[in-house]
């Protein structure tokens, strides 16, 4: 069913107009900064730094892999069909960051600090947010099977025409969130999570379940 609720009102990175292609050092050491620029058609591999910062940049068509950026920084970042599967960035600081038509498979964002940040058209199969505190983010059109949400402090977190089929909440609370565009067929959830949710009629037989309760039809 979609979905006609606008969006949380995300703000969008601030990006200049004119930016200048960024190339990677082949070795990014903790503390690194890149900013204002763009880094695009290419493969960041086997990388391990802390404290990285980007700012001002657009990532596009990049492959992360086997990369592992403990708390990283993203401000006014975009990625654009960017494979970051498996990356670890637990502990990052992502704000006003736009992640559009990316592979998210496996990402560990565990313990990360997200605001106005907008996920939409990805892939996300058994990412991690664990931990995360969440302000003003979006999941718009994403897969996001057996993705991992537990703990996270959520405040004005949407999540739009998603498939969120065997996603793990329990720990999070779920007041006032609307589930009604997504498929939440086996969601994981503690009953005291889920008081104020926003389901369709069809949703209470998956959150019947959930509370032990046989739903005879």
């Amino acid at each position: 069913m979609e979905n006609t609720k606008v969006n949380n009102k995300i703000a969008a990175p601030k990006i200049p107009r004119s930016l200048e292609n960024l190339h990677m050092a082949d070795a990014i050491e903790d503390k690194d900064s890149f900013s204002s620029g763009i880094i695009e058609d290419c493969t960041i591999e086997d990388q391990n730094a802390e404290h990285v910062a980007f700012n001002e940049v657009i990532f596009r068509n990049a492959n992360f892999k086997e990369v592992s950026f403990n708390f990283i920084d993203f401000t006014d970042v975009r990625f654009e069909n960017c494979d970051l599967s498996n990356a670890n960035l637990s502990g990052a600081i992502i704000h006003r960051t736009e992640f559009i038509n990316c592979k998210i498979l496996g990402m560990n964002l565990s313990e990360a600090t997200l605001r106005n940040v907008s996920f939409e058209d990805c892939n996300g199969r058994y990412a991690s947010f664990r931990f995360s505190d969440c302000k003003q983010v979006n999941f718009k059109n994403c897969l996001l099977l057996n993705s991992d949400y537990q703990k996270c402090n959520f405040s004005k977190v949407t999540f739009i025409n998603c498939n969120l089929q065997q996603v793990e909440m329990s720990g999070t609370t779920l007041k006032g969130m609307d589930f009604t565009s997504c498929d939440i067929d086996g969601m994981g959830a503690r009953i005291e999570d889920l008081s104020g949710i926003i389901v369709s009629p069809d949703q209470t037989v998956t959150l019947a379940r959930l509370m032990g309760v046989i739903v005879k039809i």
